[in-house]
């Protein structure tokens, strides 16, 4: 349940980041990000009298570095592709920590998962079509998000074993918030280089003060951020990384839906053939992990 809670508000903020990619910049968006879920965790964590500075402070920095990485990725990604092209692609996560839980937290890579992995890989192939006249760059950073969210996500289950879900959030936000600035002040630097690219604008476009209603949705993305950072983290504590990773398939509903009654996007043919490649190849994976583990309450 905490997975499908996740994917439900991290999808919803995708929609939000989206329609505000269009005259707001990525760090502008991601500070408003930072400081709202920073004003909803830290009294939360002084209430609930947590410890700031966690023992494995270096390891939640870690993570919380990557994930603002493959974050940054993946709403780049979405300001020039439709939502459900990115998030089909964004689908490879789950493969990526099947890859890696061998090495990184002890558990056995059967071979059925290999075959998913191939599958889902050869799916990505489709959606993307490299070399041909209608490859999209923006996709590569897709998969970036992808990997990066792996690796953050392995991570979740070491660090959240010894530190409060909150805690942890606490200092994500933080550095997404410091992160944010850093690019906000650097980026003017680069804003000639914009161009026609959505990606660039989005990346290097100076910040401007927002109406009411843009007001309204940078501050809901930082709400949505905290609690869909804590579900994630909440998820990844109670079962296995191989097992929760696959509901987030759940996320292509949300960007069809998204995509098309907010910005009349529609996924080709490509999309969907790969997307129903890369979402069976999860699935099967998901049942055949359901046989070798006990489904949590």
């Amino acid at each position: 349940m905490y997975a499908l809670a996740a994917v439900g508000v991290a999808s919803t903020q995708d929609a939000m980041v989206k329609f505000l990619s269009s005259d707001f910049s990525i760090s502008q968006a991601v500070f408003f990000r930072g400081v709202v879920a920073l004003a909803i965790l830290s009294p939360w964590m002084i209430f609930r009298r947590l410890e700031i500075m966690p023992a494995n402070l270096g390891l939640v920095l870690l993570r919380g570095f990557i994930l603002c990485g493959a974050y940054f990725c993946f709403v780049l990604s979405i300001a020039a592709l439709p939502i459900a092209t990115s998030v089909s692609i964004y689908f490879t996560m789950p493969f990526f920590v099947a890859a890696l839980a061998g090495w990184s937290l002890g558990e056995r890579v059967r071979a059925y998962r290999w075959i998913a992995i191939t599958a889902g890989f050869s799916g990505v192939l489709i959606m993307v079509r490299p070399g041909s006249e209608t490859f999209e760059p923006a996709a590569l950073l897709a998969l970036m998000s992808a990997l990066g969210y792996a690796v953050g996500q392995l991570f979740s289950r070491h660090v959240s074993q010894s530190t409060s879900p909150v805690v942890i959030t606490n200092w994500q936000s933080v550095i997404y918030t410091v992160v944010a600035l850093l690019i906000g002040f650097i980026s003017p630097l680069f804003a000639d280089q914009i161009g026609d690219s959505k990606v660039l604008g989005f990346l290097l476009r100076p910040w401007i003060w927002p109406d009411m209603t843009q007001m309204v949705l940078l501050v809901l993305t930082g709400v949505f951020a905290a609690f869909g950072s804590l579900f994630f983290v909440q998820a990844y504590r109670h079962a296995e990384a191989n097992y929760v990773a696959p509901f987030e398939y759940t996320s292509l509903l949300w960007a069809v839906a998204s995509g098309l009654l907010f910005f009349g996007d529609f996924p080709d043919k490509f999309t969907w053939a790969g997307a129903a490649v890369v979402v069976g190849a999860g699935v099967w994976m998901l049942w055949r992990d359901s046989r070798q583990y006990k489904i949590p309450e």
